[in-house]
C-alpha cells in the first residue's frame, strides 16, 4: 500500500468513524529495509496496513501506535540502539533501542487520526438549533432530528447524543438513546424533570447503570441563562470532556476492539517482541525465549549462557 492507497484507506476508515494513526518514515540509516516517505496505517486493533519496515521495526511501530490512539498524542520515534544515536537527540523525540542483523536504524513519526466528534440533537427547539448551529462551526458532524424521528440506527457508543425534546416524549426517547451506551448522554431540563424521567425509567426496567449515566441537567452550570446560551453550556460541557478524555471510550465491535498482545523480551538485543501462535520459542533450561530476528535466535542457539547469565542487555 503506497501513497494514494494509504489516502483511499485513510478514508475509509474515518468515513467509518474508526480511531487510528499514520506513520511515516522520516530519515533512515542504511541498510534499513524501508524508506523515507513510506508510510503505513495501524489500527486501535494492532492491525498495520502498508509499509513501514521490518520485523524489527513493525511489532515496535504497532505497540507505540496503539498508545498514540489511545492518547490522541502523536509521537516521533528513533529505531536503533543508542550508540548509533549519541547525545544528538532532540527534545521530544524517543529512542526505542532495537537491535537487527541489518544494524540500520530509523525515524518514524506517529500521528493519531481521531473520528470527527458526532453529536446528535433530538428536538427542535430553538436552543436545539443554535446547538447544532454552533457544533457545526467546530467541524463536528452534527445531526438533528426531532423525537419521533430518532432512531438507534442515527447513532452509536462513539456518538454523544443530547435530549432536548422538552416535555415530548422525553421518557421514549432517552429510553431508547440509553441502550447505545454513547460516550455521552444529557437530558436538557431541570433537575426535578430529569429525576421525573429517570425514575419512570427505573420503573419500567430500564438498568440503573444506564440510568446513571444520563447527565441531567445537560451543560455546565452557568446559573440563570437564557436558551441560546444554555446551547453554550452544553457544548462548553461537551468540549470540557472531550478534551479530559473522559468521553473516550474504547469501540466493541470486533473490527475495533484492541487485541490482547502477548510480549517478550528477546534476551539477545532487548527488543520487545509480540508473542503470536505461529511463533516457535526456543527452549532453553524450562524457559521459552523469542527472538526478534533469525539472527539473535541464532546468536543464542550459539551461546545461551552469554544472554541467560547477565543481568543487562547486549
Amino acid at each position: 500500500m503506497e501513497g494514494m492507497d494509504v489516502l483511499g484507506e485513510m478514508a475509509e476508515l474515518a468515513r467509518g468513524g474508526q480511531a487510528f494513526a499514520l506513520a511515516t518514515v522520516v530519515w533512515r540509516q542504511p541498510p534499513s529495509s524501508s524508506q523515507p516517505g513510506a508510510r503505513a496505517i495501524i489500527t486501535a486493533a494492532g492491525e498495520l496496513r502498508g509499509w513501514i519496515g521490518g520485523a524489527c521495526a513493525e511489532p515496535v511501530v504497532i505497540r507505540e501506535a496503539q498508545r498514540v490512539i489511545a492518547d490522541g498524542t502523536a509521537r516521533l520515534l528513533l529505531l536503533g540502539t543508542p550508540e548509533q544515536f549519541g547525545a544528538a537527540i532532540p527534545d521530544g523525540m524517543t529512542v526505542i533501542p532495537i537491535s537487527c542483523q541489518s544494524e540500520g536504524a530509523l525515524e518514524v513519526y506517529i500521528e493519531p487520526v481521531l473520528p470527527v466528534p458526532h453529536l446528535v440533537i433530538v428536538g427542535g427547539s430553538p436552543m436545539a438549533r443554535t446547538l447544532a448551529s454552533l457544533a457545526e462551526v467546530l467541524g463536528w458532524r452534527t445531526d438533528l432530528v426531532s423525537g419521533p424521528d430518532f432512531a438507534t440506527a442515527e447513532a452509536n457508543e462513539r456518538s454523544m447524543i443530547v435530549v432536548a425534546t422538552q416535555g415530548h416524549h422525553d421518557e421514549d426517547v432517552l429510553e431508547r438513546a440509553v441502550t447505545l451506551r454513547p460516550a455521552y448522554l444529557g437530558l436538557v431540563g431541570s433537575r426535578q424533570r430529569g429525576a421525573t424521567v429517570l425514575g419512570y425509567l427505573a420503573d419500567r426496567g430500564v438498568p440503573k447503570d444506564e440510568l446513571d449515566r444520563v447527565r441531567v441537567p445537560a451543560g455546565l452550570d452557568l446559573g440563570k441563562t437564557t436558551h441560546q446560551e444554555i446551547a453554550v453550556a452544553i457544548l462548553a460541557e461537551l468540549v470540557q470532556l472531550r478534551s479530559s478524555g473522559a468521553l473516550t471510550r474504547p469501540a466493541t465491535t470486533p473490527q475495533a476492539r484492541p487485541e490482547s498482545r502477548a510480549e517478550a523480551i528477546d534476551p539477545v538485543c532487548g527488543m520487545t517482541v509480540a508473542v503470536t501462535a505461529a511463533d516457535q520459542p526456543l527452549r532453553h533450561e524450562g524457559t521459552d525465549y523469542y527472538f526478534c530476528c533469525a539472527g539473535c535466535r541464532q546468536a543464542f542457539e550459539q551461546g545461551p549462557d552469554a544472554y541467560t547469565k547477565k543481568e543487562t542487555r547486549c
